[in-house]
């Protein structure tokens, strides 16, 4: 008989937010988010529904958490300068080009885009840091301003390729949308000479 370690309280604690996560990220992608509820939400995950606020506090930042979850980030946000187009382009296509991850990174992303709790949400606690940290690899006076432009492009072909399914886009491979997409990503990061 194998003796089992005691599970400890982080350990526990730890479970329970993935346990939340999953069933939140599930039920916000197939619900969208008006129609999910955090009892629903505890329900799925088998927990109280007090402990999903205890955790989380509001539902608009469970559903930022659970639209960011599982997003590496850190590729983008840690990137040089020079490696930075690359890691945008290569960002915007980490979960829809996921067969298993695709259908609720666009139900998440549709949900912030048609309800405004919800896109507040995912502007002001996911891409808002995420944005800021870009602004700030590219540095200059306009920073801020070109890491918005770079955020904006790329949101822009993920919200063309994937919800509306332009067919050119939607259609395109992923290598020649990179081909594309990359110098014009670079140049927002570079900047006009002698910027």
């Amino acid at each position: 008989m194998v003796d089992e370690q005691p599970i400890s309280r982080a350990e526990r604690r730890r479970r329970t937010e993935e346990a939340i996560l999953a069933a939140a990220r599930r039920q916000f992608g197939e619900l969208g988010y008006e129609r999910t509820s955090i009892r629903a939400i505890a329900a799925e995950a088998g927990i109280d529904p007090a402990l999903v606020m205890q955790l989380f506090g509001t539902k608009e930042r469970l559903f930022s958490e659970a639209a960011s979850s599982g997003v590496d980030l850190q590729t983008l946000t840690g990137a040089a300068t020079g490696g930075l187009a690359a890691a945008a382009a290569a960002h915007l296509f980490a979960d829809f080009e996921d067969p298993d991850r695709r259908e609720g990174a666009a139900a998440l992303l549709r949900s912030s885009l048609t309800h405004p709790a919800a896109g507040a949400a995912l502007r002001d606690q996911v891409m808002s840091p995420a944005q800021a940290a870009v602004a700030s690899t590219i540095g200059g006076a306009d920073g801020e301003l070109r890491a918005a432009v770079l955020n904006a492009c790329t949101l822009g072909v993920t919200i063309a390729r994937y919800l509306l399914q332009d067919p050119v886009l939607a259609g395109a491979d992923r290598a020649d949308v990179e081909r594309i997409l990359q110098p014009a990503l670079q140049s927002i990061v570079a900047g006009e000479p002698g910027s």
